[in-house]
């Protein structure tokens, strides 16, 4: 009977159903706080273990998610915007309906473009699933 119980506490949630509106936050973008943004951190409001994060961010005019080396792919998909991603020095304008798959080891960054502000998502493994959930903005990684 043990071994049914340990079983079953190890088993994933069949799923996690998430409200953007309780995971919205006005802050810096990540990798330089270049600018203003707001943030939608969905996936932090997934039971742990994950394998992935999924959040929603929107870049202010002017603002940025500075250049940052990444350990693994990563996605970006324009929602509303224009914007200009960089990857190990290539740029390219990105627009709705537009996706920007970012491979392991590159450098990259998104920046705002036009006269309004960038929507994205963005999509990325996690570096290890957890076995707890993240309570703290200090124990949590973004891009």
């Amino acid at each position: 009977m043990s071994g049914l119980l340990a079983l079953l506490l190890l088993a994933a949630p069949p799923m996690a159903v998430i409200d953007e509106a309780d995971t919205v936050r006005r802050e810096p973008p990540p990798h330089g706080a270049i600018g203003m943004s707001t943030a939608w951190r969905i996936s932090d409001h997934a039971p742990q273990p994950r394998r992935m994060e999924f959040r929603r961010r929107t870049l202010d005019i002017g603002s940025a998610i500075g250049e940052h080396a990444i350990a693994h792919d990563e996605v970006y998909y324009v929602l509303d915007g224009e914007g200009e991603v960089v990857s190990d020095g290539q740029r390219a304008t990105l627009k709705p309906g537009m996706t920007a798959y970012l491979y392991d080891g590159a450098v990259v960054g998104i920046w705002q473009k036009g006269d309004k502000p960038l929507a994205l998502i963005i999509a990325y493994p996690v570096a290890e699933p957890r076995e707890a959930p993240v309570n703290s903005p200090a124990e949590r990684k973004e891009p």
